[in-house]
């Protein structure tokens, strides 16, 4: 279907462009959002006519989103979820989570309107993309933790115990990788290890001698009772 944009479209083009689209996408979202127009006769003759009252109207809800942006990404927004030592949740932190948040801290915000690729699955800072216009987008911090004292040594830059936790483990698997010699193991224990089984070895080579010397005393000792 060819519609006319009333506004800008991420990846599909700017106010007044006709451009191709599926009917589905068309149907289900661009005409009914009035951010598009069937491409007729009629409606090129409307959006000529309108061009500069829509344009106007678009200039200004660009300036309340620029302001709106400015307030938005000075703040640190702080959610609380259980989680593992390693910082796994318990669970999972998605889009409609973090508009729940922005609300609460007074910002008009929709659950379309935050950018998150997947759920977030573990505590730490995110940042998450906020799309307050089609020419405006912010970027916001998210603080994910399981309580305020974590959250806030978080945005100090702090190491806390979950990310500690993680590290070790992380460094634990790479020392005792298949056939990995762990780096706590010195040049010296290695040596001394090796003393060892050299000492062993001779031990065991006086026993067998002994045992050998022991056969012949018996040897000769028949010899001469016969």
């Amino acid at each position: 279907m060819e519609v006319i944009l009333l506004e800008r479209i991420e990846r599909l083009g700017q106010m007044g462009d006709v451009v191709v689209v599926k009917d589905g996408f068309a149907r289900n979202f661009l005409l009914p959002k009035n951010k598009a127009l069937r491409a007729n006769k009629e409606n090129l003759e409307f959006f000529e006519k309108e061009k500069i009252n829509l344009e106007a109207k678009n200039l200004k809800l660009k300036t309340e989103a620029e302001a709106v942006s400015e307030k938005i990404t000075v703040n640190n927004y702080i959610i609380i979820r259980q989680a593992s030592d390693t910082g796994q949740l318990y669970g999972s932190v998605n889009s409609g989570d973090i508009k729940e948040k922005l609300q609460e801290e007074g910002f008009s915000i929709e659950k379309n309107q935050v950018v998150l690729d997947r759920p977030i699955k573990e505590i730490g800072h995110h940042e998450i993309r906020v799309k307050l216009h089609p020419e405006v987008t912010s970027n916001i911090s998210i603080y994910i933790s399981r309580s305020q004292e974590e959250a806030e040594s978080l945005i100090k830059g702090e190491v806390t115990n979950a990310e500690a936790v993680k590290e070790e483990a992380v460094n634990l698997e790479e020392i005792f990788d298949e056939g990995a010699v762990p780096d706590s193991v010195t040049d010296d224990e290695a040596s001394l290890d090796e003393d060892v089984n050299d000492n062993e070895a001779s031990e065991e080579e006086v026993t067998n001698s002994e045992t050998n010397e022991n056969l012949s005393e018996e040897e000769v000792k028949e010899k001469s009772d016969t």
